[in-house]
C-alpha cells in the first residue's frame, strides 16, 4: 500500500498589492454609501445652531429629537404644514394591495408557464421581458388617457393597478425560474392523486415557495415605496405618497431652510424598506442562491 504525500505549498502570504487593492477598493464603495447615510443621520439630530457650525460629519453635542417631530408632524409644503404622516399612511395603502397582487399573479402566472405547457407561453414570456425593460416613461401618456377614458385616473386602484401592471414581469420571471428548479415528479404525482390547477399550486407549490416570496417581497416593497414618478403622476393629492411630499417638503421655502428637518424626513421615508430587509435579508439571500434569479 502506497501512501502519496502532497507536497507543502508556499504559505500565502499576509499581505499583498492584491489584497490591499481589494481591501481599497471595499472601503472606498463602503463609503461612497455610508458617509450620506451617517451625516443624514446626525444632521436629523442636530439643532439648526449647530448645523450652521457646518461640522456635518460630527456627532451632534446636544442630541435633539425636535426635527423628527417636526418632520412627522408640522413640515410645510407650501402653505400646508401637516408633516409625513399622512402621506406615510397614504404609502402604506398603497403599498400593502399593491405588493400581495402582483406577487400573488406572478406566482400564479410564473406557475402556470412552468408546468402547463400552454400555447403560446414562451411568446408571452417574451413579451412581458421586453415590457420590462421598456422606459417606464414611454407609458406614462398612454396610461394616463386611458384611465382618465374610463374614469379611474388620480384614485388609489389606478395607482395599485399601475404598480402591480410594471411589477408582472419581474414577479413572473423570479416565480417561474424558481418553480423550473422544483421537481416535476411533485406536479405530476399531485396530476395523479386527481388535484386540479389550484389545488397543485396551493398544497404543493405554494408551501416550498417561502424563500422566493420573501424575495420578491423585498424587491415589490422596496420599488414600490421608493416609487416617485407613478406616485407623483397617478396617484392623485389625495392618495400623494412620502416620496412626493418628501420633495415638496424640500423643495419648499419658508423663512430658513431647516435642514435637520429634511434629512429626520428623508430617514422617515426610508425606514420601512430599511426594515423589511433587516427583518428578512436572511431569507433574501436563500432565495437567491435557491435559484430565484437564475435563468
Amino acid at each position: 500500500m502506497t501512501v502519496s504525500v502532497i507536497p507543502n505549498g508556499p504559505k500565502p502570504k499576509s499581505f499583498s498589492m492584491g489584497r490591499a487593492g481589494v481591501y481599497a477598493f471595499l472601503v472606498a464603495a463602503a463609503a461612497f454609501f455610508l458617509v450620506p447615510l451617517w451625516v443624514t443621520l446626525v444632521t436629523s439630530f442636530k439643532s439648526m445652531d449647530e448645523v450652521r457650525l457646518g461640522t456635518i460629519l460630527a456627532i451632534p453635542t446636544a442630541p435633539t429629537m425636535e426635527p423628527w417631530f417636526r418632520a412627522w408632524m408640522t413640515a410645510c409644503t407650501g402653505l400646508s404644514c401637516e408633516g409625513l404622516h399622512g402621506a406615510f399612511l397614504n404609502s402604506v395603502v398603497i403599498l400593502v394591495p399593491s405588493v400581495i397582487c402582483s406577487i400573488v399573479v406572478g406566482s400564479v402566472t410564473g406557475y402556470a408557464m412552468t408546468f402547463y405547457r400552454v400555447r403560446g407561453a414562451n411568446l408571452l414570456f417574451a413579451l412581458l421581458l421586453i415590457g420590462a425593460f421598456i422606459p417606464y416613461q414611454v407609458f406614462l401618456f398612454p396610461l394616463i388617457r386611458i384611465f382618465a377614458a374610463v374614469g379611474i385616473y388620480n384614485s388609489l386602484f389606478c395607482i395599485v393597478l399601475v404598480h402591480v401592471i410594471f411589477g408582472l414581469p419581474l414577479m413572473t420571471l423570479l416565480f417561474r425560474n424558481y418553480y423550473s428548479a422544483l421537481p416535476v415528479e411533485l406536479f405530476n404525482a399531485g396530476r395523479v392523486d386527481g388535484a386540479g390547477f389550484l389545488q397543485i399550486f396551493v398544497h404543493i407549490i405554494l408551501p416550498m415557495s417561502a424563500p422566493v416570496i420573501i424575495v420578491a417581497t423585498i424587491l415589490q416593497v422596496t420599488g414600490i415605496w421608493n416609487d416617485f414618478i407613478f406616485g407623483l403622476t397617478f396617484a392623485g393629492r389625495d392618495n400623494m405618497p412620502m416620496t412626493v411630499l418628501l420633495n415638496n417638503i424640500v423643495n419648499s421655502t419658508q423663512g430658513e431652510r431647516a435642514y435637520n428637518v429634511n434629512m429626520a424626513a428623508t430617514v422617515l421615508t426610508a425606514l420601512v424598506p430599511l426594515i423589511v430587509y433587516l427583518v428578512s435579508g436572511r431569507w433574501f439571500v436563500r432565495g437567491v442562491a435557491a435559484g430565484a434569479v437564475k435563468g
